[in-house]
C-alpha cells in the first residue's frame, strides 16, 4: 500500500526517485534474501498444486488462487535474480573471482534456473535454484573467512538451505 501511495504522489509532483543496492562501498551483502525467495517459488509451485487438485473448489476460486500464486512465484524468482546479480555484480571483484572461478557459470545458472522457474511449475527446477542458491551462499561466505551449514527451513518447503555459522 505505501508503494502505491508513494507511486501517485511521484506522479503528481517533481519528487525523484532512488534507488540504492549498492552502488556506493556500504559492504552490506547477504544471499539471505535470494534464499527466501527461492524458497518462495517453491512453496508457490507446492500451492499451485495443492489448488490444483482441490475437486472441492469453485473454478472462480482456484483460478483466483493460482493466478495470485503464478504472479507471486514470478516476483520472487525476479527477486532471486535481483539479489544475486547485486552480489555477483558488486560485491564480488578479482580476488573472489580468483578464488572462485566458478562464480560466473554459477551466477549464471541460477539466472536461467530463475528464468526457468518464472516459465513452469516443475517443483524440480524450483529445487534446482534452491540448491546453486546454496552453492552461492556458500562460496559467498567462505570469501567472508565464515564457515556455513545447511540445515532445514523452518518453513515451508521446509527445504535445507546455507546459513552462515556466526
Amino acid at each position: 500500500m505505501l508503494h502505491k501511495i508513494i507511486s501517485v504522489t511521484e506522479r503528481y509532483t517533481k519528487l525523484s526517485s532512488a534507488k540504492a543496492h549498492c552502488d556506493v562501498p556500504c559492504k552490506i551483502y547477504d544471499p539471505a534474501p535470494a534464499l527466501i525467495a527461492a524458497l518462495s517459488v517453491v512453496r508457490m509451485m507446492d500451492i499451485m498444486t495443492e489448488v490444483a487438485e482441490n475437486k472441492e473448489a469453485d473454478l472462480l476460486t482456484q483460478s483466483n488462487s493460482l493466478t495470485r500464486c503464478v504472479l507471486q512465484k514470478e516476483e520472487e524468482a525476479e527477486k532471486v535474480k535481483k539479489e544475486i546479480r547485486i552480489i555477483w555484480g558488486d560485491y564480488f571483484k578479482a580476488p573472489q573471482f580468483e578464488a572462485h572461478p566458478a562464480a560466473h557459470d554459477l551466477a549464471h545458472k541460477i539466472m536461467l534456473k530463475a528464468s526457468a522457474c518464472k516459465q513452469g511449475i516443475a517443483r524440480a527446477d524450483g529445487e534446482e535454484l534452491v540448491e546453486l542458491v546454496n552453492q552461492f551462499a556458500e562460496i559467498f561466505w567462505e570469501t567472508k573467512g565464515i564457515e556455513t551449514a545447511r540445515k532445514t527451513s523452518p518453513y515451508p518447503p521446509s527445504m535445507a538451505v546455507v546459513y552462515p555459522q556466526l
